[in-house]
């Protein structure tokens, strides 16, 4: 019985090598141009990953530290002290539109009441309509925002082209090489399945190279358009919320 096992494994792992070796020896026999649209679906795949890799860790970070700020602008009354503790929160969208409209908030109130300028760690007095001043703040807040989704959108167009040119690019490869093959058995003057199955099995790599690079590209771009929406929703509602706060707390008429 052991006997057997043993057997079996050995053969499995031979049938394994063969078909490793058959691969990388159908890829060397390729012609130019496949190889070449091999070698393209090969950088486009590992770029493929390399930006899915980075997404990934950057929309853990970001998600991460926007639940930090919440929590911190839920139990942290003085905004100077929210904002002294954003400081520190890079990754997060949220974090980055406080930061913006405290800034605008600081500045529009120093210029309406003509005083020296604060220290970073003091209250804004309140502001009014007379320079247009929520306004500002709205602008300052909005900008800021569509920097940060276009952060955050950033390397997707590549994951969106790879997903959709991909597969014509194998097929591309795939169509050459079968045009090299019949070209090779009209040479050849036989048409026998041992003479053509070779060069179209070599043409059809490509075609497994490029669903293998579009694949992931594809699921990859679909999981992070859909993280985008959701922290473009929280910068929305964040943005709302805080013009909210300044219109109740802040502004004055004069």
């Amino acid at each position: 019985m052991i006997d057997s096992l043993l057997l079996l494994n050995l053969s499995i792992g031979q049938i394994g090598r063969e078909v490793e070796l058959g691969v990388w020896s159908m890829i060397a026999r390729s012609g130019l141009m496949v190889q070449i649209v091999l070698l393209i679906l090969l950088f486009m795949s590992v770029m493929t990953w390399a930006i899915i890799f980075y997404k990934w860790r950057m929309f853990k970070q970001a998600v991460k530290e926007n639940q930090r700020f919440h929590k911190l602008f839920l139990h942290q009354q003085r905004l100077s002290l929210i904002h002294d503790g954003a400081e520190s929160l890079t990754f997060s969208p949220v974090a980055s539109i406080y930061r913006a409209g405290y800034i605008e908030l600081v500045r529009v109130a120093r210029v309406q009441k003509q005083s020296p300028p604060p220290a970073s760690t003091e209250e804004p007095a309140g502001i009014t309509k007379e320079a247009g001043g929520m306004e500002n703040i709205s602008r300052a807040l909005s900008k800021t925002a569509e920097t940060e989704l276009t952060r955050l959108e950033r390397a997707l167009p590549f994951l969106a082209t790879t997903g959709s040119t991909a597969p014509f690019i194998g097929l591309f490869g795939t169509v050459w090489g079968i045009m090299n093959a019949f070209r090779s058995i009209g040479l050849a003057g036989s048409a026998s399945l041992i003479s053509v199955a070779p060069g179209i099995s070599e043409a059809l790599v490509a075609t497994a190279a490029g669903l293998a690079a579009a694949i992931p590209a594809v699921v990859g771009y679909n999981y992070f358009i859909q993280k985008i929406r959701v922290l473009d929703n929280d910068m929305r509602t964040f943005t709302a919320e805080f013009l909210n706060i300044i219109d109740r707390h802040f502004r004055r008429a004069g």
